[in-house]
């Protein structure tokens, strides 16, 4: 009669409470995770500085900054754009850490859904 369970000696019991723990684990930890990227700040400059934007871990802008020589009635099309590129910027770091940091928790598994 051939063996039930998986290999090592361990039921499909036991098997199931283990990965559930495991389960459970990511998801405190995901949830630690989200509430430290909810308090951090992402900051961005373009135009060399001339504009900079502050982003929180929401991905919500916080902050726009601008040096006076980049605002010129005149040509309002630039200052747009380095508003657009600033802010553009901030969110491309918020999603690579929160992409690392979800990367450190899941072991690099995609995990669809998540973040």
């Amino acid at each position: 009669m051939a063996k039930r369970g998986f290999p090592g000696g361990m039921g499909g019991g036991a098997n199931m409470n283990h990965m559930l723990k495991q389960a459970q684990k990511m998801q405190e930890q995901m949830m630690k995770m989200q509430e430290e990227m909810e308090n951090k700040t992402y900051e961005a400059a373009a135009g060399g500085g001339a504009v900079k934007v502050v982003l929180d871990g929401k991905r919500e802008l916080k902050e726009v900054v601008l040096s006076p020589e980049v605002v010129d009635p005149d040509d309002i099309e630039m200052l747009q754009d380095l508003i657009v590129a600033a802010v553009n910027e901030a969110m491309r770091k918020v999603e690579e850490d929160s992409s690392a940091q979800l990367g450190s928790i899941t072991g690099g598994l995609n995990i669809p859904g998540l973040f």
